[in-house]
């Protein structure tokens, strides 16, 4: 009997529509299951229900940029393994201020090729979860 094994579910999150569309569309291609997110508000609610294995967000984007939606939904569920993404030279400063709180996130530069976004995804999934105490 062949037994399925669950997709790994990946919250997709940029306030440029196209962008995100567009790596919902290549992640699914490649077997994940993709839920989107056009706002760090948007992406808190969704995480809560899809309850995503990863984040893969933004960081530069309206009134809630994509650290700050980060932190809160590593709070409501640990194990979310998050990548970041960013064109913007401002987020080294927002980085910086998430080590302050303990976290320390990975980065990926705008523009991203489609190839380094799941070798990053797939190495990401792959890591133990560390255990929150």
């Amino acid at each position: 009997m062949l037994v399925e094994t669950p997709k790994t579910r990946v919250l997709v999150v940029d306030d440029e529509q196209l962008i995100t569309d567009t790596l919902a569309l290549i992640l699914r291609q490649h077997g994940f299951d993709v839920s989107i997110a056009y706002s760090g508000e948007e992406a808190v609610q969704k995480a809560i229900t899809v309850r995503p294995d990863v984040l893969l967000t933004d960081i530069i984007m309206g009134e809630m940029n994509g650290l700050e939606a980060a932190i809160l939904i590593s709070e409501e569920l640990p194990q979310c393994k998050i990548l970041f993404f960013s064109g913007q030279p401002a987020t080294a400063d927002l980085l910086n201020q998430s080590r302050f709180l303990g976290r320390d996130f990975e980065v990926m530069a705008k523009p991203v090729p489609p190839a380094i976004i799941l070798e990053q995804i797939r190495a990401i999934v792959a890591r133990p979860t560390p255990k929150v105490h």
